[in-house]
């Protein structure tokens, strides 16, 4: 057996990687200051996420071997590394909101406190807010080694004191106090994480309210002298393992397993480093806490909480983001469907707006023609216009089929609860199908020309994003809406998969997972290969959210040992290991901006055929494997130019864009080029020349 001499970044190291190159946003001074906060936000809710799910993963493999005789030691090796380069990352976080953040919003005029004294001129005013504010919501609770405690939640501010009763004793020489503790949660529901306090002589005072708390500390314990208080918070395993869940409790089953989210094991437990040692130790005996569960943190936690930060001085310390633009050709048209009809159109969100789906599924359900609407539903908005959109319809007398899936991590509740409202409403749903996770983002609509019936021209939106107008504002994805026969014939064997009728399905352009997908995908890789050996060109492009599926990663050193060009861009974790012998001819590319880069685009230069599809999918092996995703072929050449101008566009930003490195670093593009190019802007710019419109 010839042994794989290829390497990969190791997952969770990857995912850091890309998470650290979140947080070079924050340090970066040509943005204005409260984007760069949004930036700190973003950093920490995505690694409460990764504790909640990842880091409790490994956590539970270590349990289970601790009573069993396995000695892999995988788990321990790779939470190691996890905590080493967290805790470095965090110094980074900490280092980058005390030394640039904070000297830049005094200079804008608004001063953050960081420390629990203010100015004599917020003293009264502080005092004021917490008696009437916040002391009647507080439950001090005290703690004691062998007693029992109180269950501490998680992505909740706790604030433990370190005290002693008041004696007159107290500050002698030799005095030794005893120490006693006492655990309080900070009332997030009844009072916002950041109070504004009144101006003075034109600076704004924002403080924590944990520091308002802190600073009336001799209030909440009367007779006894406070040595230190100090913020902990905990991360529990969120991970609530729903793949498999099938029949018809599968709603009340899910609704189970969400509310154990709550009280899921411990993954991580966030002190503040300036804490002394004894009384950490006395913190974890008494709350059975292991070494390993601990990350050093700060004086505050729960800083994705900073996105609520108040800015007093309006919008121009913020990223200005450009408005979704309209679409002359559907403006004209006034119908989507006759717009349609005429060809293929191809949207980019948030670039332009999402109008245009809400106005094509609401004229749906108005049209006395349309006599069907079937679509798939993951991650639902609320108070969503495109389920209330499906509503309409059904009360109009259309039949209506939902795909709900309710393993929607994060969002199986939301999911719930608008599959529901659409049930009520006569809506046919169809929900998780046991074993896999349907991620595709499809839609059609059945439409009959002639009163007879006999005559019939269907629609079809096939897109890289959900059907979230929330989202839509905020992630950077493409939608095509197509009355292609073959392509919507492909669609309608998706959805009878999805309702059990059709179990071994052939498709003719749709790649599906679980299918065709990954064969083809062999298929094209490999004919980019047959090309080079035939002294032709062989090129891939291909745009993705993540990379970890190993077969897959092999497919591209393959390709690369032969001599195709390949060129990645890849948002999140990317497995595959570049500049190495089997990996010259694959550079990748990591962008963030102000848009969350969603899109999955793949580009095969086939001998100058050009071969485009747009997805739902990512390569790693959840997707290629326990998913159905879907992939669908760009045919009309004006659209494929743009998708290509689109690609090329991204491939030269050199403001946003990092390469990855051997060593997974983020090395920012500075080429020669004396043109700045930042991608998001050039491409609303190059959809604004399009559209015709104006900057």
């Amino acid at each position: 057996m010839i042994q794989n001499l290829y390497r990969y970044f190791e997952r969770d190291i990857s995912w850091l990687s890309f998470n650290y190159r979140v947080l070079l946003e924050a340090e970066d001074d040509s943005l204005p200051i409260y984007e760069r906060i949004k930036f700190l936000s973003i950093y920490s809710s995505n690694l409460e996420e990764f504790y909640e799910i990842r880091v409790a993963e490994h956590r539970g493999v270590i349990i289970k071997k601790k009573f069993t005789d396995e000695n892999d030691c995988d788990a321990e090796k790779t939470l190691a590394r996890i905590t080493g380069e967290v805790n470095r990352q965090q110094q980074e976080y900490y280092r980058i909101f005390s030394d640039k953040i904070l000297p830049e919003l005094n200079k804008q005029g608004v001063y953050l406190y960081q420390d629990s004294k203010p100015f004599s001129f917020h003293e009264e005013f502080i005092r004021d807010f917490f008696n009437e504010e916040v002391f009647p919501f507080l439950s001090p609770v005290m703690i004691q080694k062998d007693d029992i405690h109180t269950f501490i939640r998680d992505r909740r501010l706790y604030l433990i004191v370190r005290m002693s009763k008041k004696s007159k004793h107290t500050g002698q020489p030799g005095y030794t106090p005893e120490y006693l503790y006492a655990l309080m949660k900070i009332p997030f529901s009844k009072v916002p994480r950041f109070i504004e306090l009144p101006e003075q002589e034109g600076m704004s005072y924002i403080m924590f309210i944990d520091d308002i708390i802190r600073a009336n500390l001799s209030t909440i314990f009367p007779g006894y002298s406070i040595d230190c208080c100090h913020s902990i918070k905990i991360s529990r395993d969120a991970d609530i393992y729903l793949e498999d869940e099938k029949g018809e409790n599968i709603i009340e089953n899910i609704r189970q397993k969400v509310k154990k989210r709550k009280i899921g094991d411990l993954s991580r437990f966030m002190y503040d480093r300036q804490m002394p040692a004894d009384f950490l130790s006395f913190i974890c005996e008494a709350f059975n806490i292991e070494q390993e569960d601990l990350v050093v943190g700060g004086r505050y936690h729960n800083l994705q909480d900073l996105i609520k930060l108040p800015n007093p001085k309006g919008k121009a310390l913020e990223q200005q983001i450009p408005s979704p633009m309209r679409v002359p050709f559907l403006e004209e048209m006034g119908s989507m469907f006759k717009t349609i009809k005429k060809k293929d159109i191809l949207l980019h969100f948030p670039y332009e707006s999402f109008d245009y789906l809400i106005r094509f599924l609401m004229e749906a359900a108005f049209d006395p023609k349309v006599i069907e609407i079937k679509i798939t539903q993951y991650r639902v908005a609320e108070n969503s216009a495109v389920i209330n959109a499906l509503i309409s319809a059904a009360q109009n007398g259309k039949k209506v089929t939902v795909f709900v899936e309710l393993k929607a991590r994060f969002d199986e509740e939301n999911n719930m609860s608008a599959a529901e409202r659409m049930k009520q409403a006569g809506i046919q749903i169809i929900y998780s199908i046991p074993g896999l996770k349907v991620h595709a983002k499809v839609a059609i609509i059945l439409r009959q020309e002639s009163e007879s019936g006999a005559k019939r021209r269907n629609f079809a939106y096939l897109s890289t994003g959900n059907f979230n107008e929330k989202t839509a504002k905020i992630y950077s994805d493409m939608a095509l809406l197509t009355t292609h026969a073959d392509i919507i014939t492909d669609i309608s064997k998706v959805f009878a998969v999805l309702e059990s009728k059709l179990f071994t399905p052939t498709f003719r352009y749709l790649l599906v997972a679980h299918f065709n997908m990954t064969p083809e995908l062999k298929r094209m890789i490999q004919q980019e290969i047959d090309h080079v050996q035939e002294g032709k060109k062989g090129r891939i492009v291909l745009k993705m959210n993540g990379l970890h599926d190993r077969n897959m990663i092999d497919e591209l050193y393959r390709a690369s040992e032969n001599g195709v060009e390949i060129d990645l861009i890849v948002r999140g974790i990317c497995c595959l290991i570049p500049n190495q012998p089997y990996s010259k001819n694959i550079r990748i590319t990591r962008i963030v901006d102000m848009f969350l880069e969603h899109a999955r685009i793949w580009y095969f230069y086939n001998n100058g055929e050009e071969n485009l599809f747009l997805t739902s999918a990512d390569w790693m092996r959840r997707n290629l494997s326990r998913r159905i995703e879907t992939a669908f072929p760009i045919l009309m050449p004006e659209i494929k130019r743009e998708m290509i101008d689109i690609l090329d566009i991204q491939l030269k930003d050199n403001v946003k864009a990092c390469y990855i490195d051997e060593n997974l670093q983020n090395v920012f593009k500075r080429d020669t080029n004396p043109e700045k190019i930042r991608s998001q802007l050039a491409i609303y710019e190059y959809l604004c020349n399009k559209n015709g419109k104006m900057i």
